[in-house]
């Protein structure tokens, strides 16, 4: 094990491809100010914009080619923190005219929203009538400015986001909550398919999965459960990954879980799928009962990257508090942090490009050597927090949880590890 004592002084940097020194060192006693500072200047940028106001007027939003119009609805009384925030996906799919998904679509302006006491209700319309019609690559950063516009024009809790969907709007929670794990707070899937999708990225992100009993198309009952499964596994594994699975007895590819009513479930997927077991319970399937149980925790102690999950065509390239371009499709990371201890540990194998890990005062104490324990290798760091870092992930996400003032290279780890 070698150590290596490293003062970094923390210029201008737009991707985490190479390390370079940054700019516009602060000071740490002044980091909520400069936070605080940083985000309403944002904040009022984004306000006057005027993308951002025709964008909202319209309730249509436009990436390359594709369009995203919503639905909204603002239910009940603000709570103190901010409204909870619902997206919302159709079915439909695939289909030669648009009448299908439009018919969809306004079925769910209203399918979970009418039992809904509290939020801000947004169902997005399909960018295409394609069978991945919520999904489609551009969909992914109209996503994100979604909830960054409501974030910034409807007074929503950003760590009480939630994601939920029927039929093709399943397929859609299965593509878009590992891939966008760090927006959300909980989801619910409902009779989709997931079409082979890795749930590594959803160790801090609690799903619900729904499917009817004899929903046999594509498999729907079947796999559901079989997920059910896979994320059991990665719980015994990693811990976390919290899910509950609802395979509804005697029932086909609709059942009432927009509704506040307990309805029967199979009481064990695994013993349904493995020898048939039919004994049943009685559950409120009613997606927001079980996703409201939970707020997001932005800085989770533990994060597992999985890069060969990732969306194409996003703006964003940072996942909870580590970052890498798009263009590093393959490898795994897991990345933790102890404050008391001020260490950062991180493992990445099989990468096929650099990235960073993202900090803030919540994380390290900027005052001290920071401890970093790359692959078993250790590294202390004396890190100086920068305006410019600040002010670039103020920017990304637009969300105020995820503001940073010092990033640090996995690469320039890697060469005080090995000289």
């Amino acid at each position: 094990m070698r150590k290596a004592m490293l003062a970094v002084t923390l210029c201008l940097l737009l991707s985490c491809a190479a390390a370079r020194a940054e700019s516009g060192a602060l000071k740490t006693e002044s980091l909520p100010a400069e936070r605080a500072s940083a985000w309403e200047n944002y904040r009022q940028a984004m306000l006057a914009d005027g993308t951002l106001q025709a964008e909202t007027a319209a309730q249509a939003m436009r990436f390359g080619d594709a369009e995203m119009k919503y639905f909204i609805k603002v239910i009940g009384e603000k709570p103190e923190n901010g409204y909870p925030l619902y997206i919302a996906f159709h079915g439909g799919g695939g289909s030669d005219t648009p009448d299908i998904n439009n018919q969809q679509w306004d079925m769910m302006q209203y399918y979970y929203s009418d039992a809904l006491t509290c939020g801000v209700y947004v169902a997005p319309r399909g960018v295409r009538d394609t069978w991945d019609t919520h999904f489609n690559p551009e969909s992914y950063p109209l996503y994100d400015r979604l909830i960054q516009y409501m974030i910034l024009t409807r007074d929503i809790d950003p760590n009480r986001v939630y994601l939920e969907g029927f039929s093709a709007g399943g397929d859609g929670v299965y593509a878009v909550a590992p891939r966008m794990a760090d927006r959300f707070a909980a989801a619910n899937m409902s009779s989709g398919h997931p079409n082979g999708v890795s749930m590594l990225n959803m160790k801090n992100l609690p799903i619900q999965l729904q499917a009817g009993e004899y929903d046999k198309a594509y498999s729907r009952n079947t796999v559901t459960a079989e997920y059910d499964g896979i994320l059991d596994g990665l719980e015994a594994e990693y811990g976390g990954y919290a899910h509950r699975t609802l395979i509804h007895y005697n029932c086909g590819h609709n059942y009432k879980d927009y509704k506040r009513e307990e309805l029967p479930v199979l009481a064990d997927p695994q013993a349904w799928l493995a020898g048939g077991d039919r004994s049943i319970l009685r559950i409120d399937s009613f997606p927001p009962v079980y996703m409201d149980a939970f707020t997001r925790d932005p800085l989770p102690r533990d994060v597992i990257w999985d890069l060969s999950t990732r969306a194409s065509e996003r703006t964003v390239e940072s996942f909870y508090y580590l970052s890498a371009p798009q263009t590093v499709t393959q490898g795994v990371i897991r990345a933790g942090y102890d404050r008391a201890e001020n260490r950062v540990t991180l493992r990445a194998e099989g990468l096929n490009g650099d990235f960073c890990v993202l900090l803030n005062e919540k994380m390290v104490d900027f005052d001290r050597p920071i401890v970093f324990d790359a692959n078993g290798e250790t590294i202390e760091m004396t890190v100086m927090p920068s305006r410019t870092v600040l002010e670039e992930t103020t920017a990304e996400r637009g969300d105020p949880n995820y503001q940073f003032e010092a990033r640090i290279f996995w690469s320039a780890l890697q060469k005080q590890a090995n000289p």
